[in-house]
């Protein structure tokens, strides 16, 4: 049987789901702020959170109070193509020498019973994005060629057919060939509006004239580039722009990475410098870094712990001010090897502090890699631990609850400051917390009222 007979049924369920969802709501799922980072005074901070996009949804809903403030959603799900997919994981150290990439697995595009938990799946977020846009806010869904069709019936249903607005074409050189089809290169993006008082901005672009020569028509203004001569026009709904290249500066190794030309497009057209932006299935973080980029407040989240990493290594990189939720809180552990050092500052009750980061033990267990990768993992973790951290900070003022460093450092071209230091007048807490390339996460917590003797002896 068709899977269109199917669609009322799939509707129907995700309905069902949706109202028990709201109707449980005040007991949701809990999400935790672990880490605050604040490069600048913001009062609106952008979120970044790891975990099940349909508890954060809620959260966010229960929590945040959200309920039609956000200007824009954007969601790139797996496409249904029932294969899994590999990060690249390129680890370098004169200590270890030359070693092939490491593949952990990313996500899995696989679904036991088939498309129609696949499109259950989505229809359920659909309903409860819907309640989080404005009554001007827009929805983009990213797909392709294997249930773009279907999602387009399901999402007429639960945004309404009048507030379709466009399928737009992402056309790319890179991509998929065969002997019995034509080559693979586009993916489709559905844009919708939360009602007709959508917010969207044209933007333009450049339209070459026949033979790139002048038309020197009356009243039309006209441009020359080293093609020849163009007019400005209003963008089309077919976008030819590369894919992330192997030797691209924005390149993360995270699979299925987007360009963030792409998503500035969108992000520009449909919303205003300020507004709120969330991508749910966020990856290495293309969006956040676009939106980021625009001025716009951004809210991303992925439930895989390399896109984690990898999204709050970039956004560190950026200097952004944003809080990193889990669905757990820290816990401390020994696999940071911490150097403490506290010296008195001449006739001042003020100290400089010094925090070393020494070493790493990376908990085996917690990574699930194939023998080849295991192998190359236990030569780091032995020669040059520190390589395997993606990122580490430093609160001089630890609370108790939340590390809200003052000092973040993400690992850049192999290399990672491994020493921060501070001012301080008391003599608190101090927590360090780091994240491995798995997305791992390591809290350590160190008194300075309990520094060890030999270091003492400085302060004497």
């Amino acid at each position: 049987m068709s899977l269109i007979f199917s669609l009322p049924s799939i509707l129907e369920e995700s309905r069902r789901e949706y109202c028990k969802i709201k109707e449980s709501l005040e007991s949701g799922p809990k999400f935790f702020p672990v880490e605050k980072i604040y490069h600048r005074k913001s009062e609106e901070s952008s979120l970044l959170a790891r975990g099940d996009n349909l508890d954060f949804i809620q959260y966010l809903l229960r929590e945040k109070k959200m309920e039609g403030k956000l200007q824009l959603a954007y969601l790139d799900p797996p496409f249904y193509s029932k294969a899994s997919y590999d990060a690249v994981i390129r680890l370098k150290s004169e200590a270890v020498g030359d070693v092939p990439a490491i593949k952990p697995l990313a996500y899995e595009d696989l679904w036991k019973t088939g498309i129609e938990e696949y499109l259950r799946m989505l229809c359920v977020r659909f309903f409860l994005i819907r309640d989080l846009l404005s009554e001007e806010g827009c929805l983009w869904v990213h797909l392709d060629w294997h249930v773009v069709h279907y999602v387009k019936i399901l999402l007429d249903a639960i945004f309404g057919e009048k507030n379709f607005v466009n399928e737009v074409v992402w056309h790319y050189k890179s991509g998929g060939t065969g002997k019995r089809n034509f080559s693979r290169k586009h993916d489709t993006l559905l844009f919708y509006g939360k009602s007709r008082h959508y917010y969207f901005r044209p933007l333009k672009e450049k339209s070459y004239n026949r033979g790139y020569k002048p038309y020197r028509f009356k009243g039309v203004k006209e441009y020359k580039d080293e093609l020849g001569w163009y007019t400005m026009v209003n963008m089309k709904d077919v976008w030819q722009i590369d894919m992330v290249g192997r030797t691209s500066g924005e390149r993360t190794g995270y699979a299925t990475q987007k360009p963030e030309q792409l998503l500035e497009r969108i992000i520009e057209s449909c919303s205003r410098p300020g507004d709120c932006c969330a991508d749910f299935f966020c990856g290495s973080g293309s969006f956040a870094a676009a939106a980021e980029k625009l001025s716009r407040t951004w809210i991303a989240c992925d439930i895989g712990g390399i896109a984690a990493a990898c999204s709050l290594k970039r956004m560190s990189v950026k200097k952004s001010a944003f809080v990193l939720l889990e669905e757990c809180p820290d816990r401390q552990g020994d696999e940071l090897e911490i150097r403490l050092q506290v010296e008195p500052i001449d006739l001042t009750d003020k100290k400089l502090v010094t925090v070393t980061l020494d070493g790493y033990t990376m908990d085996m267990k917690r990574v699930s890699l194939k023998r080849e990768d295991r192998e190359i993992l236990k030569k780091f973790r032995k020669k040059d631990p520190l390589q395997l951290l993606e990122y580490w900070s430093v609160d001089f003022h630890y609370d108790g609850r939340v590390h809200n460093p003052q000092f973040s450092f993400p690992k850049e071209n192999h290399t990672m400051e491994k020493v921060c230091r501070q001012i301080v007048s008391d003599t608190g807490k101090i927590s360090v917390r780091a994240v491995d390339v798995f997305g791992n996460s390591s809290l350590k917590v160190l008194d300075m009222g309990e520094v060890p003797e030999c270091e003492r002896e400085m302060e004497e």
